[in-house]
């Protein structure tokens, strides 16, 4: 009974196999074509821009490549996805990589856009009794732990002679930390654009500082190291793709922010403000933009908000042959 049992399933088996092969849904050359690029992007910036207007997509069909998007609330949470393997492209601040490097992660600079310092800043409310940044000594800020304002924040207090121990931190996500900064719950946030412009225009925040003269809040592109060594012709395709969308973006500001609009939830007008604070730009990783990324490294285990020393220089894309 055994053996007619077995000599039946392995004959079902065969055929449902000739089945699927004589109607294309298992073939050899389709599986090997299954390649897919997965790119973390965040509601503002390039990638959301490139990933809506399905420009990548064209750009991968002849290297036989498809696109996977994932959408993160911020950079620290984008590169946590690069680290456990479930993303292989994507861009943040200058602070994420720094803790993403010092746990294990295993990313590679790939490019970067031009200094924003603008497109940040340390906010408080309009009737706030706080009028700079050492007024901070002994409050509470609000921020996402990790992000590139972290770095805004360490700069902006150690410029005004406040040590970093000597205020209250809150980590807290951009959609919560504006709920605790509207009920009162924090005297101060430290965010980016366009969350920064939409405080700004929408219940009047009131800048104590933002990056002008303290960081240059560069915006770096990541991918893996087996991804760069797997498929390097992917990589470029896409940071060429990044430079397209970035050209448009300089060249119709007022169509780019009415395109970000319904995707982020925030009016045009209060977009285009945000739009004219970023370059847009990508290019190679400069020895003199590697150098101020060791100093974000070397403040923050300095501060003990990392583990262990990291060198930048680890982490950079080799040069190409």
């Amino acid at each position: 009974m055994t053996h007619r049992v077995t000599r039946r399933t392995s004959l079902l088996l065969a055929a449902g196999l000739a089945t699927s092969l004589a109607t294309g849904l298992v073939s050899a050359p389709a599986l090997a074509q299954e390649k897919v690029v997965r790119i973390g992007y965040q509601k503002y910036g390039t990638l959301i821009l490139l990933k809506n207007k399905g420009l990548l997509e064209e750009k991968l069909k002849p290297l036989g490549y498809s696109v996977k998007w994932a959408e993160f609330p911020a950079g620290p949470q984008l590169l946590e996805a690069l680290n456990a393997g479930a993303i292989d492209f994507g861009n943040t601040g200058e602070a994420p990589p720094v803790f993403a490097q010092a746990a294990g992660a295993p990313l590679i600079y790939v490019g970067y856009e031009p200094a924003a310092p603008q497109g940040e800043a340390i906010l408080v409310p309009k009737d706030s009794p706080l009028k700079t940044v050492a007024d901070l000594k002994g409050k509470t800020v609000a921020l996402n732990k990790g992000s590139n304002v972290h770095f805004l924040l360490v700069k902006a207090l150690e410029k005004a002679g406040v040590p970093y121990s000597d205020i209250k931190t809150a980590y807290l996500t951009p959609a919560d930390a504006r709920a605790a900064f509207e009920r009162g719950s924090v005297d101060a946030w430290a965010i980016w654009d366009p969350f920064q412009a939409a405080a700004e225009k929408t219940i009047a925040a009131r800048q104590l500082a933002d990056g002008t003269g303290i960081v240059s809040n560069y915006q770096f592109y990541f991918s893996t190291k087996a991804f760069v060594d797997q498929a390097p012709q992917v990589v470029d395709a896409v940071l060429a793709g990044v430079a397209e969308i970035g050209a448009w973006v300089k060249a119709n500001p007022k169509a780019a922010a009415e395109t970000f609009s319904p995707l982020i939830g925030i009016p045009a007008p209060i977009l285009e403000v945000a739009l004219a604070r970023q370059q847009y730009d990508v290019k190679p990783l400069t020895p003199q933009v590697a150098a101020e990324q060791q100093k974000v490294a070397d403040a923050f285990f300095a501060l003990g908000l990392i583990p262990k020393p990291i060198r930048i220089a680890d982490a950079l894309r080799a040069p190409k042959s």
